[in-house]
């Protein structure tokens, strides 16, 4: 805005086009300009009548700018993204509070003291999680990590494994299988579908020499969300008169979907605790019964530090972690655990069922016009953690975005449902609902995509969100 320098001298303005015109035009005062060199400009006056008409000018012009910003931030839509955001990816999950508060803490001794205690108390509770009476390893990294601690204490360089795969991670477990030296048999069932346990029983029964040592084999696929029968698995090896051992992944799907390790007759399961165990990224766990301990014990060799034979009987502290312990993921798990406990197992698993009821309901009333479709169309083959969806490319990337910028709110990338690199991958996109979630959760979640479809003109069904209330308010 112009600024007096001097009285009856010169008047220093932003250099701005609209100005000097309007001050040009303002009663004809005889105005002169000069510019500084660093795109300043300045108003020479002649007389006092000139000032008076200059320094009414600037107070008009003052006015009309004021009036101009109140309204255009009254037009302008407010950002609803401020406030806390809403992370609705597959994993890692919303962190409830306490487990937060838990680690935030001064590092404890390693030695001694209440830290031995705790992990102690941690391997039973995860046991009663993964409904095993076999022994835990901790390890000290991600899901890849368990993939690669399960592999190496049973499968050595030239061992055969079949591995039946219903998306993106069955087909990276099994491409680390590959880099550790077996030789890997796939039975690719699609990205839709859930295994089919009849080629698998057909595959074993060829398998005469019974060289294949393992099954291994996704319980829930978060590319997918493809949820697998483990029990119809379990009988579908023994209908084949096959040795080979049950491999489960389970790290979308531990503490959200029912899984029964000692009932469906799986020998090694691997988790992370990032998912429905609701800790920040950064620990593992490889379950294994005695079937896969006899296994390990015939293995030539096995890596010092994925062997679970300490992890899982330590004689010494630093045994459970092949050294310092993770002290601060430690507090939040022993926190976590409690809370799953408190709630009980069976709640938890009630809890997540009806969430993902909710979700689908509303999904399907989306789905009446337009092009939204859930990836997995049979019911009972849809896991209760994880949701894979489709919009017409490219409104599955623009769904995400939207939401994120004006919401605060934070869905799922597609994920291995198309190549790399592909034209068609931003019509893909999943919502997590895993672990610490609850009913307004959700339906702020589905309110948040309505919303986004509707700003965006993505074309859509009507009743989504008293779909998902209806479900939610039966139970």
């Amino acid at each position: 805005m112009p600024t007096i320098v001097s009285r009856y001298g010169y008047h220093k303005v932003h250099r701005s086009v609209g100005l000097w015109g309007y001050l040009m035009w303002s009663r004809g005062a005889p105005v002169l300009f000069s510019t500084s060199g660093y795109g300043d400009v300045y108003l020479h006056v002649s007389d006092a009548s000139s000032e008076c008409a200059i320094d009414a000018s600037v107070q008009r012009l003052r006015l009309r700018q004021r009036r101009k910003l109140k309204g255009s931030a009254m037009t302008q839509n407010p950002i609803a993204a401020n406030g806390r955001g809403y992370l609705a990816i597959p994993g890692p999950s919303v962190m409830p509070d306490a487990v937060l508060q838990a680690m935030h803490r001064p590092s404890p001794n390693i030695y001694g003291g209440e830290l031995l205690d705790i992990t102690a108390t941690l391997i039973p509770d995860l046991k009663r999680v993964a409904r095993t009476s076999g022994k835990c390893a901790i390890y000290i990294g991600n899901g890849h990590a368990a993939w690669e601690a399960a592999l190496s204490n049973v499968i050595s360089a030239g061992d055969r494994v079949l591995a039946p795969i219903t998306g993106h991670f069955g087909d990276r477990w099994a491409d680390m299988a590959t880099g550790l030296g077996a030789e890997v048999d796939i039975i690719d069932f699609g990205k839709q579908s859930p295994m089919d346990m009849a080629r698998i029983t057909e595959a074993l029964k060829a398998d005469t020499a019974h060289q294949i040592k393992a099954v291994l084999a996704v319980h829930v696929d978060t590319s997918t969300s493809i949820r697998n029968d483990f029990a119809a698995l379990r009988r579908a090896i023994d209908a084949a008169g096959h040795p080979a051992l049950l491999m489960a992944d389970c790290i979308a799907s531990l503490g959200c979907d029912q899984f029964e390790m000692d009932e469906w007759g799986v020998d090694i399961m691997v988790a992370a605790c990032q998912k429905g165990l609701m800790v920040p990224a950064g620990l593992s766990f490889v379950f294994f019964n005695e079937k896969a301990e006899a296994v390990r014990s015939a293995m030539p060799r096995v890596s010092r530090y994925w062997d679970w034979v300490p992890r899982g009987d330590p004689e010494q502290f630093w045994q459970y972690f092949n050294g310092t312990a993770p002290t601060h993921h430690l507090y939040g798990l022993r926190t976590s655990l409690g809370i799953i406990h408190g709630e009980g197992i069976e709640n938890v698993w009630a809890r997540h069922a009806v969430l993902a009821r909710a979700i689908w309901a509303a999904c399907d009333a989306w789905s009446q016009k337009g092009a939204l479709a859930m990836n997995v169309t049979d019911v009972k083959n849809r896991s209760n953690a994880v949701t894979s969806l489709s919009l017409a490319y490219p409104d599955g990337t623009k769904l995400r975005e939207w939401v994120e910028k004006h919401l605060g709110l934070t869905l799922g990338i597609g994920l291995g449902m198309a190549a790399s690199g592909a034209r068609d991958s931003d019509a893909y996109f999943r919502l997590g609902h895993m672990g610490h979630v609850n009913g307004q959760m959700i339906m702020g979640m589905l309110g948040g995509m309505e919303t986004g479809m509707t700003a965006l003109g993505i074309e859509h069904g009507a009743g989504a969100l008293e779909a998902a209330a209806a479900v939610i308010a039966k139970g």
